[in-house]
């Protein structure tokens, strides 16, 4: 089963890609942990990789597009995959969808976790009281949420529209434990699980 899963930040989309990963045995593939797990591959795109990152430079969408899409069809994804952070822009998504059309790769299930700016300004504000994390200030936060809305959140309509059948948008404001269950019964009722 392959699943994208999107949502603005603090959404909780990571961690419920997490918890339906453990559920189905199939690999979460949050963008950071790909470009990190990249990092160790000490190849020609793991070098230019430590690089870009270590200047603090954002990933090309070519860089981030080809890791991303050696990952989806490597031994570790045969059983299916999660996506969770990609596609973020609009090339990543045409790189996608031509990708998977030519890979023979079926998209089982789309998920949009949505929560409204004031939750996500209170859940990322109590996050980072919790972790003590210093870069999740209300205009660090206002910054990502605008480019969510800006890049991504057009995405998941592009998804809505097209791909109507399997796309399912799920209140984020819910306990995690009730947002988990919807996820499982949606699951459930997808003819390839």
């Amino acid at each position: 089963m392959q699943l994208i899963v999107f949502g603005p930040p603090g959404a909780g989309k990571g961690t419920q890609a997490k918890l339906l990963s453990s559920y189905l045995s199939i690999p979460h593939l949050s963008t950071g942990d790909i470009l990190r797990s990249k990092l160790n591959e000490k190849d020609e795109i793991s070098i230019k990789l430590q690089s870009i990152m270590s200047s603090g430079n954002l990933v090309s969408d070519n860089i981030l597009n080809q890791i991303v899409s050696e990952k989806i069809i490597s031994k570790e994804c045969n059983r299916g995959f999660i996506l969770d952070g990609y596609p973020r822009t609009i090339d990543q998504m045409n790189y996608l969808n031509n990708y998977i059309l030519n890979n023979n790769i079926a998209i089982n299930l789309i998920i949009n976790i949505f929560v409204d700016d004031l939750t996500i300004q209170k859940r990322i504000l109590n996050r980072s009281k919790i972790e003590n994390r210093e870069d999740d200030s209300i205009q660090t936060i206002q910054t990502r949420v605008n480019a969510y809305n800006l890049e991504t959140k057009p995405i998941a309509e592009y998804y809505k529209k097209n791909y109507h059948s399997v796309y399912y948008e799920i209140d984020g404001t819910n306990k995690v434990e009730e947002i988990q269950k919807k996820l499982r019964e949606i699951v459930k009722n997808t003819n390839f699980s």
